[in-house]
């Protein structure tokens, strides 16, 4: 786990930081040694965004699916089985 560089430390070395980060690490700066800021190299990668409606006509919906559940499904839901 990285190690947080306070804001004081980070202020007087910022260059060596960019530094660091420009090499691949990942530098985390915050006060009082909560995490605050992340120093990532530029070219780091970004996590995948999720896209909404992906699976856009791929699935079906039966005619049905409104329709009340059978006795039998609907007691095994309700826990009377």
């Amino acid at each position: 786990m990285n190690k947080v560089i306070g804001m004081h430390e980070a202020k007087s070395t910022l260059s060596q930081l960019v530094a660091r980060a420009a090499g691949g690490e990942t530098i985390l700066i915050g006060p009082h040694g909560r995490a605050e800021a992340k120093l990532v190299p530029v070219d780091a990668p970004q996590p995948k965004k999720i896209r909404i409606g992906a699976m856009k006509g791929r699935l079906t919906v039966p005619d049905d699916f409104n329709e009340p559940l059978p006795d039998d499904v609907l007691q095994g839901f309700e826990g009377m089985l």
